[in-house]
This record gives C-alpha cells, sequence and structure tokens, in this order.
C-alpha cells in the first residue's frame, strides 16, 4: 500500500490527460467542399506549357473527416503539388489528380476531386535571333515626311517555344509616338514581343533614330513686269497708242 495516494493521482491525472487528447477524436465524421489551387513544380527548364489555360488554377475537392480536423482546412492554404519531372520531350501530356497530392493532414480523406484530371502541350524551348522593327504609331504633320530609321542594336534574341520560335521573324518595340513630330529624334524604346510564351533575351531597349523632314520649299519672288512667265513667253505689251481726233 506504499505510496497508494501517489499511484491513484498519477492514474487520475493519466485518464484526464486521455481524455483531452482524444475528445477532439471523438467527433462525428462530416464531409466539406472546398477548393485548392495546383502547383506544378520539377518541370525542366529545357521545356514550356504553350497551352497553359488548359490547367486549371483551382480545383473543387471534397474531404472527409472529424469535424475538428475540417474546421482547421482553408481553401487558402490547399493546394495539389504535381510532380512534372517525367517530362522528357515535347508532345500531349496528361496529368491525374491524386488525392495524396493535397497537403491535407493524415486524419482527412480526399473523397472527390473536380477535375481530376487535364491534357496539355508541352515544346522544347529554342533561341533565334530576329529583326526588331520599331512601332511608329500616329502622323507627322502636313509638310513633313518621315525618312529613314535607324535601329541600334537592329536584331534582338528571342526565347520561346520551337513552333513560335521557328514561324518568328521579327519583334517590335514600344509605341513611339509620331505625332506633332517636325525634326529628327532619337528614342529608347523597349523591345517587345506579342506572345506571351516568347521572351526577348538582349537587348531589353534599342536606340531608335527617326529621320524626319520638310517637304516645303522656299517661296519663289513673283516676276517684274515684262520678264518671261515659266512658259518662257513673255507677257503681253499693253497698246497705249493716242487716240486720233
Amino acid at each position: 500500500m506504499k505510496n497508494l495516494g501517489l499511484k491513484v493521482v498519477s492514474l487520475l491525472l493519466a485518464i484526464v490527460v486521455w481524455a483531452v487528447v482524444s475528445a477532439p477524436r471523438s467527433g462525428r465524421i462530416v464531409e466539406r467542399a472546398l477548393s485548392a489551387s495546383v502547383s506544378l513544380v520539377g518541370m525542366s527548364s529545357d521545356f514550356v506549357i504553350v497551352t497553359p489555360t488548359t490547367i486549371p488554377e483551382k480545383v473543387s475537392i471534397r474531404v472527409r473527416g472529424r469535424k475538428p480536423d475540417l474546421d482547421a482546412l482553408t481553401s487558402r492554404t490547399l493546394e495539389a503539388t504535381v510532380d512534372l519531372r517525367w517530362l522528357q520531350q515535347s508532345g500531349e501530356a496528361t496529368i491525374t489528380l491524386r488525392p495524396h497530392v493535397f497537403n491535407v493532414p493524415q486524419e482527412v480523406e480526399v473523397v472527390s476531386i473536380e477535375p481530376s484530371k487535364f491534357r496539355f502541350r508541352v515544346e522544347a524551348l529554342r533561341q533565334r535571333a530576329v529583326t526588331i522593327r520599331p512601332a511608329l504609331v500616329g502622323d507627322v504633320p502636313d509638310g513633313y515626311v518621315v525618312g529613314a530609321l535607324t535601329v541600334n542594336p537592329d536584331r534582338a534574341l528571342v526565347s520561346g517555344p520551337a513552333s513560335q520560335i521557328l514561324a518568328m521573324e521579327e519583334v517590335g518595340t514600344e509605341r513611339i509616338i509620331m505625332t506633332g513630330r517636325t525634326a529628327t529624334f532619337v528614342q529608347n524604346p523597349a523591345v517587345v514581343t506579342d506572345s506571351p510564351l516568347v521572351r526577348v533575351i538582349s537587348p531589353l531597349t534599342a536606340q531608335v533614330t527617326v529621320n524626319i523632314s520638310s517637304v516645303i520649299g522656299p517661296e519663289l519672288p513673283a516676276s517684274p513686269p515684262g520678264t518671261t512667265d515659266e512658259t518662257g513667253t513673255a507677257p503681253p505689251v499693253e497698246n497705249r497708242s493716242p487716240t486720233p481726233q
């Protein structure tokens, strides 16, 4: 019977601790609909997804578990992480989402995913040097004309999907406003592309010189009396003979 009181107190404390720890686990099982973001990782830098719009930013999932466990989940923290290290060639690819890719606690079960499968296309990255064509916007005033354009450098190195790079001949620049211009000027616009999948590597800007000249010549002085006109013919002379009385 030695230390019997101490043993009873220890037993009571153990029962209390067990009750506190196990209380949340005794909650009723429920289901809840949530959304989770999709994160693609591990893809080789030698490839690019050319149909990104076919990959959803979020998917809808239904989870099952005890209510206290589900109460700790929010759509802001749920994520499906998809490893793409297996992609090693161009072509069509299919991803099937499985419950294990979601970052839910072990006690929570993912019972449905929508959509659970999606397709996309992958292409190899390529680089190419193409011509830089300045984007002139607007018109110079009447009496002036735009002459030769000088671009330095005149070519840019771009990178993107093979199908787009092989078909690309030129890139543009930010807009160069011509309205109201009456003299030659120099501008350094950014070099840009129309495709969101094509990236300009170098240069990021180009120096564009736009030559503008006037087409209005100097005014010619008026011809004095008795001189020839443009055809070389002298103007007629008025007869001022006196009238007979």
